[in-house]
């Protein structure tokens, strides 16, 4: 059932990008400039590649993904986990699956939690979409995606997601949404699950000895036990929540984290906001809001973004099933995705800011033809330590 359910997927999705004059959804592109190189495929807009050196000099695929570009198909049609994909038309989760706006009530199919809530768009997101290309270059790529209320979501988006490598060296991403019709909520975010010691140690395959620095995210969006917002803003000063302060591994606190991650779950999977200084501006892109570094490869990655959110994932739910790409195989065994194995950084506004008013998040999450583009602006920096 679950290889016929896969062949008609895969040939619906290759009949979309014929009838959409693309290429083949998997086929990777790959751009690069000095000391960097990403590839992408259409298939949900999502990075697959991305090696920058190493202390030594050595070229380290740092991104989570799969050598053969069908396998995130499958990946679909199986674990889903969105491994580098845009997920959207609203990225994190909407309570129930509904939200109403200018007293117009939308359903979105709930996909999580036994019908609970909805995730990442719906049951067919973003990530499963066939974006066309737009435009390449040696340096640059851009995916066209054009929105006609898929998933029940109101009216027409037609969304652009560009990509970039420079000197640095530097990873940008640029995704840009354009409602052409109806108000709608519109969040897309890139969902890349990062490991910085790119495998190089088959003995300690986790991030835990990884550091990871949110200087500006003093707050946090509160949970209930199924990561739905209770519409209550927590801080971290004094929890497990607490990365405010340079040098914190990712596992000193985490076996702390005991139901932080929905019921039953240890880790974290949590929307820290970020609380821009006062001479700064909310949406400013002048400051690094999160650090990771790892001591393994000396490779440093700074984040900036306009979004005011940062939602982090340690990949609680992976479980040894899922094998790393042949670019990160160190040992002589199969190395696998374990709990723990990776972090995803979702650079976004705030969860479920659509149903909670009071968080006045209103004016960075509902478009329209009146209103300035959506705009998710994310800027990757490395270097060694």
């Amino acid at each position: 059932m679950l290889l016929l359910a896969l062949l008609v997927t895969l040939t619906t999705a290759i009949s979309v990008v014929a009838q959409n004059s693309s290429a083949n959804p998997f086929q990777k592109y790959t751009i690069s400039a000095p000391g960097i190189s990403a590839s992408f495929i259409p298939y949900g807009a999502r990075l697959t590649n991305l090696l920058v050196n190493d202390k030594s000099g050595n070229p380290q695929d740092v991104v989570l993904g799969y050598d053969d570009g069908t396998s995130y198909l499958y990946d679909t049609e199986g674990p889903h986990t969105y491994f580098g994909a845009v997920v959207g038309r609203y990225a994190n989760r909407i309570k129930n699956g509904t939200f109403t706006i200018n007293g117009i009530t939308s359903n979105i199919p709930e996909n999580e939690n036994a019908g609970h809530d909805t995730l990442h768009g719906g049951t067919v997101g973003y990530d499963q979409r066939n974006w066309t290309i737009a435009a390449q270059n040696t340096s640059s790529v851009t995916f066209m995606l054009m929105d006609t209320a898929f998933e029940g979501f109101p009216g027409t988006v037609v969304s652009y997601a560009t990509y970039s490598v420079s000197a640095g060296p530097t990873w940008t991403s640029r995704l840009v949404s354009i409602p052409l019709d109806q108000p709608t909520p519109i969040m897309l975010s890139n969902h890349v699950y990062w490991n910085l010691d790119a495998f190089t140690d088959p003995s300690n395959p986790t991030v835990l000895n990884n550091t990871l620095y949110m200087p500006y995210s003093d707050r946090y969006i509160e949970i209930d036990n199924i990561e739905v917002p209770n519409g209550s803003i927590g801080v971290v000063d004094g929890t497990f929540l607490d990365f405010t302060h340079p040098e914190k591994q990712i596992g000193q606190d985490i076996l702390s984290a005991v139901n932080n991650c929905g019921f039953n779950c240890t880790g974290y999977d949590n929307a820290f906001i970020i609380d821009r200084p006062r001479y700064s501006a909310p949406e400013a892109t002048d400051l690094t809001v999160l650090t990771m570094a790892s001591n393994v490869t000396g490779i440093r990655l700074d984040v900036t973004t306009n979004q005011q959110s940062l939602q982090i994932y340690s990949c609680n739910g992976e479980n040894g099933t899922i094998p790393v790409k042949a670019s990160q195989q160190h040992g002589n065994g199969t190395t696998t995705v374990e709990k723990y194995g990776c972090i995803v950084i979702e650079t976004q506004q705030w969860i479920d800011g659509i149903n909670n008013p009071q968080w006045g998040q209103q004016e960075y999450q509902i478009y329209s033809v009146d209103t300035e583009p959506a705009v998710v602006y994310a800027q990757f920096d490395f270097s060694i330590m």
